[in-house]
């Protein structure tokens, strides 16, 4: 057999010329308008190409441009997939207070809703923790100003998805890696902002899906991996108060993933990878839904291969619902072997060891080592590459094993 392939979720740390260029960019700008330079790109460009070097000589066979071309940090505070909604889609407003405004909603049977961010039940169970603010977990307080959509949802983001496939390419092209992979966000997670437009949530959605469809057609065009990234699909349990039962949640969920099939429609599967996530926030996780209620819905996602955390306390244990559940033919997955809410850097034996539990039930082929979520922000950049390293020090350790 060929070795264990190894890849990452993600997003990856920036370096500090990268940050520094990125900050002087939108302190220039007005508001969220980011000013373009040809001195910015040609410096994206090459911190790009060196990003896919040290990746694949750290022995990552599918690498990604660590989202370098996506901007998640801001003078607004709001998080990752908001910034990317109001940065690549039109018909949306800066807005006072979003869904943090909202009074809380509360779900009856039948009829699931999510809550504003505040009143997650794990935040509400670990309030303490939560606001104290050396406790690690601390939730800071939200800006003032919050993306919404006020007119018809459209794709804006053509420039900034040909930049990042231009410079991704390059990249590729200067490595001995023929493809890697460039990630999105699914139409659920795109419509986690504010409403102001469409008369339900679910048409919100579907008009999500048929905007990011174009930003996939343009990545599977250039022949690289599409990564879906979908914090919606397990995250969502989690604001949701009452908590619902499966039956209701999984109703919930479905409308996401009938959308995001509906935007990768006709699409090669194989070119197609899913990233299922519970958050990456740190903090205690104890209300997070058990993937055993979500694998079957996950796989009827038209994706060649499908990402999930594997690695950390919360979910490691959960290697074992694939003694029961059957990959369908042609299908990969990529679990998480290190994991991104802890410091400590995993042995290669302990990374060895998750992957041969994986590759013993599904097939070493069919098993693609990963991280349990983007490394970049999470960790120290010091902390996240000697992550990388072990990660594929295990998959050595486990190929050899498994020959």
């Amino acid at each position: 057999m060929t070795g264990i392939a190894t890849s990452q979720a993600g997003s990856l740390p920036r370096t500090k010329r990268l940050v520094d260029a990125n900050k002087a960019r939108q302190e220039s700008a007005d508001g969220l308008e980011l000013h373009t330079s040809a001195d910015f790109e040609s410096l994206l460009a090459d911190e790009v190409a060196a990003l896919v070097k040290r990746q694949v000589d750290l022995g990552i066979t599918i690498p990604g441009d660590g989202e370098y071309g996506k901007s998640m940090s801001s003078n607004v505070d709001y998080g990752a997939w908001w910034s990317y909604s109001f940065n690549r889609l039109g018909g949306l407003e800066l807005t006072d207070g979003g869904p943090f405004a909202d009074e809380p909603k509360r779900s009856t049977p039948g009829h699931v809703r999510l809550t504003t961010f505040p009143d997650r039940r794990d935040w509400t169970i670990f309030a303490d923790a939560y606001h104290d603010p050396e406790s690690g977990i601390a939730v800071g307080e939200r800006g003032a100003l919050f993306p919404t959509a006020t007119g018809p949802v459209t794709y804006t983001g053509h420039d900034a998805i040909a930049a990042d496939i231009a410079n991704f390419t390059a990249a590729l092209a200067g490595s001995d890696q023929k493809t890697g992979f460039i990630t999105s966000l699914s139409p659920g997670s795109a419509s986690r902002i504010g409403n102001d437009y469409y008369s339900t949530e679910e048409e919100f959605i579907w008009a999500c899906a048929d905007a990011m469809r174009e930003e996939y057609k343009a990545i599977i065009d250039a022949g690289l991996i599409l990564q879906i990234d979908d914090p919606s699909i397990a995250e969502n349990w989690d604001q949701i108060n009452p908590e619902p039962t499966i039956e209701d949640y999984l109703a919930f969920t479905r409308i996401r993933v009938e959308a995001l099939n509906h935007a990768l429609r006709g699409f090669p599967a194989e070119q197609v990878r899913f990233h299922l996530c519970w958050g990456s926030w740190h903090g205690p996780h104890t209300t997070d839904l058990e993937f055993r209620h979500l694998v079957d819905l996950m796989l009827e996602i038209n994706a060649g291969t499908y990402s999930f955390e594997g690695a950390n306390a919360r979910h490691e244990h959960e290697w074992k619902i694939w003694r029961d559940v059957t990959l369908p033919d042609g299908k990969k997955i990529a679990p998480g072997v290190v994991s991104h809410a802890t410091n400590v850097v995993e042995h290669p034996e302990l990374v060895a060891d998750r992957i041969e539990r994986f590759a013993t039930l599904v097939g070493p082929e069919n098993v693609v080592a990963s991280t349990d979520c983007g490394l970049g922000g999470r960790i120290h950049p010091q902390i996240a590459w000697a992550k990388l390293e072990s990660l594929t020090r295990g998959a050595e350790l486990a190929s050899a094993r498994l020959t």
